[in-house]
């Protein structure tokens, strides 16, 4: 088990490097893999600092996706809460960037990364005020909260 566990890729993954490159292409930039808090010991796949905006890209097994996830015949148990409590560390890394003030994205690795890069630099562009000067991040009014974002499907 452990020999599986360690050969799995926690960044760098094809759709995330997809991505990446879009994202950068349109001119944005951005942290890879860092803490969006201090003391978080979770990161964020792409991170926008001053925007406050933090995209994740979810692996269908290891996230459950409802469309893609199958269920392991072997050490079924095991495997069904690994599942679930990834599911649940998701949501809770979701609600308290949201407590914080920022814009969760998450999206799943089977998307297209085309679409995807269009609603990240969307977001980006909208929290910095439509023109990067990072007015969007002091304005109190501008906080969009998490109830308001959904997994892009």
């Amino acid at each position: 088990m452990r020999r599986s566990m360690v050969g799995n890729r926690s960044r760098d993954t094809k759709p995330e490097k997809a991505l990446r490159s879009l994202v950068h292409a349109a001119g944005l930039r951005y942290r890879v893999s860092a803490k969006p808090l201090p003391g978080m010991r979770r990161t964020a796949d792409l991170l926008f600092r001053p925007a406050r905006v933090a995209v994740f890209v979810d692996g269908c097994f290891w996230h459950g996706c409802p469309d893609h996830f199958a269920l392991p015949r072997t050490n079924t148990a095991y495997w069904e809460e690994k599942i679930a409590r990834n599911v649940r560390r998701d949501r809770d890394t979701d609600a308290r960037l949201a407590a914080e003030g920022w814009l969760v994205l998450r999206f799943w690795e089977h998307q297209s990364a085309e679409e995807c890069a269009q609603l990240v630099c969307d977001a980006v562009t909208a929290r910095r005020g439509g023109h990067g000067s990072g007015a969007a991040r002091r304005s109190p009014g501008a906080v969009q909260p998490l109830s308001a974002v959904e997994r892009a499907a």
